[in-house]
């Protein structure tokens, strides 16, 4: 059995006080034992913080991005080890903001999935196509190529040890959202891609995930869970999701 995982993202967002408030609300409304699981994935400046907070609690941390390099001058990089030192579990990888904003290639991301895997970091990758790839019916291609350079470099094996988010970039941010059969065909189709280590790989959604469609999406065979974004930062909201997913 796949155990359903709901990630938020918190992005560029929060101070100190925000941050503490509202891993406070997370903590107080998700607790005791759960068929979901839950990560936050704050910004690198508050990940010390959110660790401390955390505790042992049930709900998991994670990094937005990990560095490709292991040590060394890089300024401004941040390397697996060290978040994992932090107290990271997971790290998100090949984000579409990431993709589209600093030209991050399917190569970079490979190297960073196996970066993250190294250091003991769950690496979370997320694929998606644009709003002109899907206008175009290269959906599929766009995604297989996707994953194909990353098992290229680590293998479909070191994929399954992770989590795929499939992400349609025209959903991330635009309030669109794909319909829950036009995700599932995509998850059906990456799980598929896969092979043997597909039936075990947690394949979650990203793209405006809300309270009042989250539940359709985690009604299809193949959606395991969701990568939660701007719903991610209200409590209520995000408590909401992971309870659908239970």
């Amino acid at each position: 059995m796949r155990r359903p995982i709901v990630i938020g993202n918190w992005k560029l967002h929060g101070d100190q006080q925000f941050v503490s408030g509202l891993l406070r609300e997370l903590m107080t409304g998700w607790v005791g034992v759960h068929r979901a699981e839950v990560v936050i994935c704050p910004s690198y400046i508050h990940v010390d913080m959110a660790c401390r907070a955390l505790g042992h609690s049930n709900i998991g941390l994670g990094a937005q991005d990990v560095s490709p390099f292991i040590e060394g001058a890089y300024t401004g990089e941040v390397s697996a080890a060290m978040l994992h030192d932090l107290g990271c579990q997971y790290a998100i990888i090949g984000h579409s903001e990431r993709r589209r904003w600093y030209g991050e290639t399917n190569e970079l991301i490979a190297r960073k999935f196996e970066s993250a895997q190294e250091a003991r970091l769950v690496p979370i990758l997320c694929v998606g196509e644009s709003a002109k790839e899907r206008e175009q019916g290269i959906t599929l291609d766009v995604i297989d190529r996707q994953i194909k350079a990353v098992a290229d470099y680590c293998s479909y094996e070191r994929i399954a040890r992770g989590v795929i988010a499939y992400e349609p970039l025209w959903a991330v941010g635009t309030g669109k959202i794909a319909s829950p059969q036009q995700a599932q065909q995509v998850h059906e189709f990456i799980r598929d891609r896969l092979g043997a280590a597909g039936v075990v790989t947690r394949i979650v959604y990203g793209g405006s995930v809300t309270p009042q469609n989250a539940r359709a999406m985690f009604e299809m065979p193949d959606i395991d869970g969701a990568l939660v974004g701007g719903a991610a930062l209200r409590a209520n909201d995000f408590l909401e999701i992971c309870r659908a997913a239970e």
